[in-house]
């Protein structure tokens, strides 16, 4: 079990980023959540497995079918755990 931060940079916001992110997330069985930044980037924490997160990581680079995805950053962090997958609301 590992958790990682993601931040996805490009046209993301505004194209249902956050609800294709949580219904990838599940198909994968992470757990976290995902949120808007001020600099129009999305931001990620999500914990699973080294495998279903590789596999998450791919699909960032897809995105929503609306998006168009410039760049992806990932980063491990300290282990967390969540209950569940979290879309959170308001730009932070």
């Amino acid at each position: 079990m590992r958790t990682v931060s993601i931040q996805v940079i490009g046209r993301v916001q505004g194209v249902f980023f956050r609800k294709y992110t949580r219904d990838a997330a599940l198909k994968y069985g992470l757990t976290g959540f995902v949120k808007n930044q001020k600099d129009g980037s999305v931001y990620i924490e999500v914990s699973g497995s080294e495998a279903a997160i590789a596999e998450f990581e791919k699909w960032c680079y897809k995105g929503s079918p609306g998006s168009k995805v410039e760049q992806v950053k990932s980063q491990q962090i300290p282990e967390k755990q969540f209950s569940g997958f979290d879309i959170r609301y308001g730009n932070n």
